[in-house]
Order: structure tokens, then sequence, then C-alpha cells
């Protein structure tokens, strides 16, 4: 099972359709379309797709593995407007930069979940103000 971040908190899995993998995107498909991004994919391959694209889910193999912050900047560029998700090793701390790089929520284990707990994320949840740059301001 698995936990759904969002900035209001922990939430149930909403999302219904599959997930494809990266490279095995159909030319034409029916219906909600929802890609699964490996941290090394190539995101440019989905460069002429983002407008058909419902949903993607970009994988955190590691905490200490930021391309997926990387792979995030890039698909806003591309002009990705749909639901952009980051899953697996992110941690509460991670939290901010994730918002701040394009995603609008968090996938992690149920494990994660309680080592770390709602309040840590909700803790971050104002991303907007939570940054070295606002604490030294004041």
């Amino acid at each position: 099972m698995s936990v759904i971040v969002t900035d209001s908190g922990f939430a149930a899995e909403d999302w219904s359709t599959d997930f494809i993998a990266l490279g095995e995107v159909p030319a034409e498909h029916a219906g909600a379309l929802a890609v699964d991004v490996p941290s090394d994919g190539d995101v440019a391959q989905l460069k002429d797709r983002v407008a058909e694209i419902d949903m993607i889910r970009v994988d955190f193999p590691s905490f200490s593995d930021g391309r997926g912050f990387t792979l995030a900047g890039q698909l806003r560029r591309m002009g990705f407007q749909g639901r952009l998700r980051a899953r697996g090793h992110v941690i509460a701390d991670q939290y901010a930069m994730a918002r701040r790089m394009g995603f609008d929520e968090v996938e992690i284990s149920d494990e994660l979940a309680a080592r770390q707990p709602e309040d840590q994320w909700k803790f971050r949840a104002n991303w907007n103000e939570f940054h070295h740059q606002a604490r030294l301001r004041g």
C-alpha cells in the first residue's frame, strides 16, 4: 500500500487508471493516460505528447537521488499541465523542494509514513515560504 502526500496532509490513493512505462506509451490511447518515468528516464520523448497525458509519476529510488527533481522541472518547462507525482524514497525534508520543482503530490510507502508522520509533511506544506531565504529575511 501507499500514502499520497499533498499540502493538506496524508490521503488515500484516488487514481484508478494503470500507469504505462515511459518507453511503452502507445501512439493512440483512449481514456486517461498515466505514465511512469524512471529516475534515469528521458522525458524528452514525451515532448509532443504532454497535452495528452493526465498524470506522470516519477520514481525516486533513493532519497539521495535528486534526478527526479530535474525531471519534474523539465516536464513543467515542456508544458506539462497534468498531475505530477513523485513516488518512492522522498522524505519529508524534501517535500518543499518537490513542490517547488513542480510536483503536485508525493507517493510514499506505509512504512515511511509511519516513520515520518503526517505532521512532519504538513510542516513543510507552506513550501512557498519554507526556504532559507525566507528564514534569513526574518
